[in-house]
């Protein structure tokens, strides 16, 4: 019998995976061998004709036993290496090993988290994760750390404003949710509030908001969002309180605890004071920045994170997760109540009674990767230790890099880096010359750098998330835009 034939995760499903394997590390191997660099060289058109040329007959009438290695070796080929030193334009991470290791298995197995009957070791640890997660993040709250408790509370018959009492903080048992990523998590935290409050609750952003958010309103039906200034590109304070004296009814503000563009942190305890004195639910998406927590050095940063009622947290951004991994912690469990669905043949009401855990409530998909399987395995083998000293690896890199930078008479620094991101540009060169020094390291597969506009003016953007990088691998970096910039 052709081992193509044998499925994943029976008998002899392992014996079958083995030299499929092989063959899948050394089609990755050559096929990045082929690349030669971060990026393929040629630009669309051309990635676009050797997939082409790899791919054929997509559906031949006869099956191509080859199939495996050639497009396996044509994807690497083609790939954006993100554990490449000079792939650093966007939140786009290395995984490592032991994560894509775990995500195999998980791919083998294939549990599907909707029923308990099709995921049961894979719900227990994925409600043993998520209670992990939204502990880490709620710890100074539940601890009455900061004063923080109740600050993101909505006025209303449904919620009480103020700080709460130690009764009813002892009460509440924050939760997460495993979700594709960011947006899937802005939104359902834009769900929960509108479930609880209304659908006249009223979004109020930063002008440095993830466009997620405001989109994420438009699809639920939700007035317009109010934007407040961003003038430092962080969220303004004294102007969100100024919006929220005028604004009726109830308010869901959304902070940000790592920028897409800049990587900045809004001021979490002063937005917090904010949203307690004017009665304002809590929102922060920190999908780039909460990872932070692993980091003794760095979690003061987020101070005030655990004033939100909700909280987003990409995995695999600072987590070095494959995609998706993403998460959705809430404060308080009842809000989920909003997420119940009743299936029948999934969570029939006499096998919930009688002791089978619902998973539908967990999600707004049915079928759904076990994707906590990944992420537990990371927690487990590297510890808070480990992930800690990767986040400070990445940070320490995103200052070195700033700091040559800063110190090179070819180039403008925009601000020292908060997090691992580092908006730089040619000195003297305009908006258009900086785009095109981007596009012409991208066409010809040397580097990927970012974009983006603050102040006005266009940057390049170098996101470090490799904690492997070296010192000469930044220096190159700076060298090679330099040698790509006009004269």
């Amino acid at each position: 019998m052709s081992t193509l034939l044998f499925l994943a995760s029976e008998p002899e499903g392992p014996h079958a995976l083995r030299p499929l394997l092989d063959t899948v590390l050394d089609a990755l191997r050559d096929g990045g061998r082929a690349r030669g660099g971060p990026l393929p060289a040629g630009g669309p058109e051309a990635v676009a004709a050797r997939v082409r040329d790899a791919v054929g007959d997509v559906l031949p009438d006869e099956g191509d036993p080859d199939a495996l290695r050639a497009l396996v070796h044509a994807l690497a080929e083609g790939a954006a290496d993100p554990a490449h030193p000079l792939c650093a334009a966007h939140l786009h991470c290395p995984p490592l090993a032991i994560a894509t290791a775990a995500d195999l298995a998980a791919s083998a197995l294939n549990p599907s988290m909707d029923s308990w009957d099709q995921a049961p070791a894979a719900s227990e640890l994925e409600a043993l994760v998520t209670r992990e997660l939204a502990a880490e993040i709620y710890r100074g709250w539940l601890g009455g750390v900061g004063g923080a408790a109740g600050a993101g509370r909505l006025s209303g018959p449904s919620r009480p404003t103020g700080p709460a009492p130690a009764d009813a903080v002892a009460s509440l048992t924050p939760t997460a949710l495993i979700t594709t990523g960011g947006t899937e998590s802005n939104q359902l935290a834009l769900l929960l509030a509108r479930e609880a409050h209304g659908s006249n609750v009223r979004l109020v952003i930063g002008a440095n908001a993830h466009h997620s958010l405001p989109r994420a309103a438009w699809l639920l039906g939700l007035p317009d969002p109010v934007v407040v200034p961003a003038p430092a590109g962080t969220l303004d304070p004294a102007a969100l309180d100024e919006a929220l004296s005028t604004l009726p009814g109830p308010r869901l503000v959304a902070a940000t605890a790592g920028t897409t563009d800049a990587g900045l942190i809004d001021p979490l305890p002063e937005i917090a004071a904010v949203c307690r004195a004017r009665g304002a639910r809590l929102h922060i998406d920190a999908a780039y920045g909460g990872p932070l927590l692993f980091s003794h050095r760095h979690r003061a940063k987020l101070t005030g994170l655990a004033a939100a009622d909700t909280v987003t947290l990409d995995l695999h951004k600072l987590g070095w997760q494959p995609v998706a991994a993403g998460v959705l912690a809430v404060k308080d469990a009842r809000d989920l109540t909003a997420l119940h669905h009743r299936a029948d043949y999934l969570n029939a009401d006499d096998d919930t009674e009688a002791g089978l855990p619902d998973l539908l409530g967990r999600s707004l998909r049915t079928t759904r990767r076990p994707d906590v399987l990944k992420i537990a395995v990371t927690l487990k083998a590297l510890g808070r230790t480990g992930l800690g000293t990767l986040v400070d690896q990445v940070c320490d890199h995103a200052r070195e890099f700033a700091a040559l930078v800063q110190e090179h008479p070819g180039f403008e620094l925009y601000d020292a880096p908060t997090i691992s991101t580092v908006l730089f540009r040619p000195a003297g060169a305009g908006d258009a010359a900086v785009a095109a020094v981007r596009r012409k390291l991208l066409l010809d597969g040397r580097a990927v750098l970012g974009r983006a506009r603050l102040g006005g003016r266009l940057w390049l953007k170098a996101t470090l998330l490799n904690p492997a990088t070296r010192p000469g691998d930044l220096a190159g970096l700076l060298k090679l835009v330099e040698g790509t910039t006009p004269r």
